[in-house]
């Protein structure tokens, strides 16, 4: 079979598989005990939500992510819904427990099973309570990671059709998801070494596992050489008995599971605690669709949460999980009877002893060394990368590593920790140094940190609700959104169905814009257009010396504008004339209207955001240059470039530089401490201004106003320029600049000064997804 690998598919098909990560994870306070708060009912319906959900508690959630084909791509919408749940619970003041076993935890009867809505909850609220009587409910507690697995169907197809088998495609995969299923259970130890994180228990766990560990004080228990208590016999989650389903044909296995449900062993199919699982197409009636559909992927049930990585599993890890995945289909089977229990002893083992430096393991009924059997597997998936030339160098040598000095596993580091600072509090402050990591990136969605910023807004509120997100082109910021059957297509988050054709064709043509506003009797600058610089150059002379703004007919961003507050010269006009007609064929020249710049964001019927725009500027501290005060302000945080961030850095453009020179400035002068120094006219956040939100500051006269103009538009998403002289008082003089029908929301959302604002959810009640 390898020989068909590799001569005909190339390497990266042959690691293109289907990837998808379960992550499970207890929601605790700040002191470590148990939350026993309601499921954050912004996630939504539980049976809903594809995305994030509950596992067996109230207080366990659980991450899924959609099936990727690459490595990187599972592992970054991990981290996206790992950050979204670590800040919608952080509203809470809880912390997202990243141990597989659990935290300070109360008695059965005090654990919240989780709740379920309609007709459709009565079930699965059922199965938990009948789970819940027979292992008890601090077992059902224990989280871990699931790694959904899938061989792509070219992989399978090409060896199906090189082989020349006679038998059907189907058969065909079922036969080979069977032998990497039995070789997964026979190897599996070798991961609870390589992945374990669950050397101890906090000492409100079950007595009795209490008593296989031993006693470290700070109210922990420790396995001296235990390197999962999760996969262990004393404290994992298991079956009352041991049982071992036929592996050896669907039909076989079908059979098994139907007779442990006959004799009582387990209620239902989805009950059989087992490393691996088959999975269905219908995982409703799943010994049916197995038989009828075949085996779609595979579920790896082995993997501790790695208290060591943010999302519960490193990319590293799922790397050398790709490849040993591909170890497992092409190595030999030798089959004996008591194999099933030969691969349990080996599991069991690693799981309470692994990190003893002699340790045998049963290998084909005969004792071997841990150490020289892992060596062993580990050379021939490093032969196998090799042959193939998959370059997965690097994530099989740290396996090795792991090997040759278990002081680098997670389990021993993670020992360490407990025995210095004690299993809550060496698990809390890993919980508090992801909500600070989090935080601090919070505005930036982990896997799309290329889609422009508002989107990103948009996308990551519908991850939090469970809509469905399909992203159709990252370039034109395309996203495709489902929910209850319903399917909705928004580019750049504001450009939906819901507005006319004609309604953006009209706004960004200032001429007719400012037409449409004087016909509804809004007020805004007088001024002319001019079609080419020749015509402008005869006609600005009567504007010098006059406050007025040169801006292009049609643009967007602030592009292309000079502002001339305090008059300017001939040769100034001209100069902010070229500057417009480099963004547009025709310019405008309107009088300049005294006050300050608000925003008003409108979406649907309502004024959802105000911000004040501060013009690009700097603030003196009596010892820096203007440059110098550029280049520190560029470091905040929000500021980047392009439409990837918050905020945009401030560049000295020709624009900003002249704004300067009419102040009598330079680049290189140095201002007072305090005092202020503007760089431009205009404030546009995209040319480096400041976004100060007024939401909850702003006079409800003006936000009427803007709504009046949005109306004359039929808009249904709109950005709203307003000049005021007082914000407070409705009798102030205003005038109306501009309407945008594609308006930025990230500035809004993320304001360099005042209240965060949560609009992706005002963009999804105005298209008609949540009420």
């Amino acid at each position: 079979m390898i020989e068909i690998l590799k001569n005909k598919m190339t390497p990266e098909s042959i690691l293109t598989s289907g990837f998808g990560v379960e992550r499970e994870g207890l929601r605790v306070t700040k002191q470590g005990k148990l939350a026993m708060t309601p499921h954050p009912p912004i996630f939504g319906d539980k049976l809903k939500n594809p995305y994030i959900t509950t596992d067996f508690s109230e207080s366990q959630i659980e991450l899924v992510t959609p099936v990727f084909f690459s490595v990187d791509e599972t592992y970054d919408f991990l981290e996206a819904l790992t950050d979204i749940v670590i800040g919608e619970i952080g509203t809470n003041n809880e912390l997202f427990w990243p141990y597989s076993m659990p935290c300070h935890i109360p008695d059965d009867k005090q654990i919240p099973i989780a709740t379920y809505q309609g007709e459709e909850g009565k079930e699965p609220r059922q199965y938990r309570e009948r789970l819940m009587a027979k292992y008890g409910g601090k077992r059902q507690l224990i989280s871990g990671i699931h790694y959904n697995f899938s061989f792509s169907d070219d992989f399978l197809i090409t060896i199906w059709q090189e082989l020349g088998s006679r038998e059907s495609f189907k058969a065909f995969k079922d036969r080979i998801y069977l032998k990497v299923l039995r070789n997964y259970l026979r190897y599996r130890w070798l991961l609870i070494y390589l992945m374990g994180c669950t050397p101890g228990l906090h000492n409100s766990y079950i007595e009795e596992c209490l008593q296989c560990m031993g006693d470290c004080g700070n109210e922990t228990f420790l396995s001296p050489g235990g390197t999962s208590a999760r996969n262990g016999n004393c404290s994992g989650y298991k079956n009352e008995i041991d049982l071992y389903p036929d592996y050896r044909s669907i039909e076989s296995y079908i059979k098994s599971i139907n007779a442990f449900v006959e004799r009582g062993d387990i209620s239902e199919a989805k009950e059989l605690y087992a490393q691996i699982r088959l999975k269905p197409r219908d995982y409703r009636n799943t010994l049916d669709s197995l038989a009828r559909d075949g085996v779609q992927y595979l579920e790896i049930r082995t993997i501790d949460l790695n208290v060591f990585d943010k999302c519960g599993i490193a990319k590293i890890d799922l790397e050398f999980l790709n490849v040993f995945m591909l170890f497992l289909l092409l190595e030999g089977e030798e089959f004996f009877d008591t194999w099933q229990q030969e691969a349990l002893i080996n599991e069991v083992t690693v799981a309470e002893r692994g990190l003893e430096p002699d340790l045998e393991l049963l290998d084909h009924r005969h004792w071997t060394l841990k150490t020289a059997w892992a060596e062993d597997i580990l050379e021939k998936v490093a032969e196998i990368n090799k042959y193939l030339n998959l370059e997965q160098d690097q994530c099989i040598k740290e396996m090795q590593s792991r090997v040759r000095q278990p002081e680098t596993t997670y389990a021993y580091r993670l020992k360490l920790l407990m025995q210095e600072n004690g299993c809550l509090d060496a698990n809390l402050k890993i919980a508090k140094d992801y909500k600070r990591q989090s935080d601090a990136d919070h505005y930036r969605l982990k896997g799309f940190e290329n889609w422009e910023m508002s989107t990103q807004v948009l996308i990551k509120e519908a991850l939090t609700r469970g809509i469905k997100v399909i992203p159709m082109d990252a370039a034109d910021n395309i996203v495709r959104l489902e929910k209850n059957g319903r399917r909705e297509y928004v580019k750049q988050a504001t450009k939906t169905s819901v507005d006319n054709y004609i309604t953006p064709l009209l706004m960004e043509n200032k001429v007719v814009t400012k037409k449409i506003l004087q016909e509804n009797g809004l007020p805004v600058p007088n001024g002319e257009e001019f079609f080419s610089f020749v015509e402008a150059k005869k006609k600005l002379i009567k504007y010098v010396g006059r406050n007025v703004v040169i801006k292009p007919k049609s643009t967007n961003f602030g592009l292309g504008i000079s502002i001339f507050d305090q008059g300017g010269t001939l040769d100034e006009l001209l100069k902010g004339a070229r500057i417009a007609f480099e963004q547009d064929n025709t310019i405008l020249i309107e009088d300049y209207l005294p006050g300050l710049e608000y925003r008003f964001l409108t979406m649907g019927d309502e004024v959802v955001a105000v911000l004040h725009r501060r013009p690009a500027n700097v603030v003196g501290d009596g010892v820096s240059s203007i440059q110098q005060l550029i280049d520190k302000k560029n470091q905040h945080p929000y500021r980047g470039d392009g439409q990837t961030s918050p905020l945009k850095k401030i560049v000295l453009d020709d624009q900003s530089l002249m704004y300067l020179n009419k102040q009598g400035l330079t680049s290189q002068s140095i201002p007072k401490s305090n005092e202020m120094i503007f760089l431009r006219g205009n404030s546009n956040i995209s040319t480096g201004g400041d976004s100060i939100d007024f939401t909850q500051k702003m006079h409800p006269y003006f936000s009427e106003i803007a709504l009046k103009a949005v109306r004359a538009f039929g808009a249904k998403f709109c950005g709203i320029d307003i000049i005021l002289e007082d914000y407070c008082n409705p009798d102030s003089s205003f005038g109306i600049i501009e309407l945008n029908f594609n308006p930025m929301i990230v500035m809004h959302a993320y304001p360099f000064e005042g209240q965060e604002l949560r609009l992706g959810y005002n963009i999804l009640k105005t298209i008609g997804l949540v009420e």
